[in-house]
């Protein structure tokens, strides 16, 4: 084992002694969950790498900040044009760096809000939050948390209207590149559709994908393939496996979800449904396209959130 992780790991517990912390997740999508009511606590990269690290600390696919939205830039920014944001969502993936939004993530913030007794939540009731990726609303189900995730939008709009493709991917397992369709959730996602189940289990995310060209800021990359028959009742389903930024394979994506629909919706054509079932490792999510403000294109993500176990930093 590397020592110097071992000791960088100690010295940021020392750091942080006495935090209380939760550990949540959706479907399989994990977190390791912070309260910070009076904006408080300084956690960096390191102390997120630490307390993410699955030998050597809590471990998770990243970490959750909730605090108040005034504590913040992004915050402040988003609460001078929507005043109900009271809570902004500071997420961070495992490795420490700095993320605009996470689906699942956003259910369990508001989950673990609850859990805390932060926010009093109803059964259909919503509760608007700020992220850096934006204002994101969130509604409380019967089962679980339904999100308003905000419009979509192609990263490379004029290679994707016209070849319904932008870009290749090469991954090992795989023996060729494959075209690839990138879309913007507020994050960015690149999509491959193959055409088996067998090749998805045989395509191997230890590594990061090679994506060429690769979006800006980074990509994740989402591995899927369509259900045969693609339609069942009027609700379009799909298997996803995926690769996150700073993270590596993760049990499940909301976003990525919901780029994952995007991505095979706009390759089934017309006709293609609204509403659709996206299998993960960790379980399913719902993805339902709707009409928004502005005449903009809309995605909802609904699913479960789960709280595990609570403690304190020793």
């Amino acid at each position: 084992m590397d020592a110097t992780l071992t000791e960088t790991t100690g010295t940021a517990f020392q750091a942080l002694a006495g935090l209380r912390f939760s550990k949540g997740h959706g479907t399989g999508n994990d977190f390791v969950l912070v309260a910070d009511p009076e904006g408080e606590h300084t956690i960096d990269a390191g102390h997120v790498a630490a307390l993410c690290n699955r030998h050597l600390g809590i471990g998770g696919d990243g970490l959750i900040r909730a605090v108040p939205s005034r504590f913040l830039p992004e915050g402040r920014e988003i609460l001078a044009a929507n005043p109900d944001a009271e809570w902004f969502m500071d997420y961070r993936n495992g490795d420490g760096s700095l993320s605009e939004m996470c689906g699942n993530g956003v259910r369990v913030f508001v989950h673990f809000l609850r859990a805390e007794g932060l926010i009093d939540l109803p059964v259909g009731g919503a509760l608007a939050i700020g992220t850096r990726g934006g204002l994101k609303t969130v509604v409380r189900t019967a089962d679980g948390y339904a999100v308003d995730m905000g419009p979509w939008e192609f990263i490379f709009p004029g290679e994707a209207t016209a070849k319904a493709m932008d870009s290749l991917v090469t991954a090992e397992g795989l023996e060729v590149p494959r075209p690839a369709l990138s879309v913007s959730m507020g994050n960015p996602h690149t999509v491959v559709a193959l055409a088996e189940l067998g090749e998805l289990e045989a395509t191997r995310l230890y590594t990061a994908p090679a994506v060429e060209p690769v979006p800006a800021n980074g990509t994740n990359v989402e591995f899927v393939v369509p259900s045969e028959p693609l339609v069942l009742d009027g609700i379009g389903s799909v298997t996803m496996r995926v690769h996150e930024r700073g993270v590596g394979e993760t049990q499940s994506c909301g976003t990525g979800a919901c780029a994952a629909a995007v991505a095979i919706r706009h390759w089934a054509g017309a006709g293609a449904p609204d509403a659709w079932r996206v299998n993960v490792p960790g379980g399913v999510v719902g993805v339902k396209f709707f009409a928004g403000p502005g005449g903009h294109e809309h995605v909802e993500l609904s699913g479960p959130a789960v709280i595990v176990a609570s403690g304190t930093l020793s």
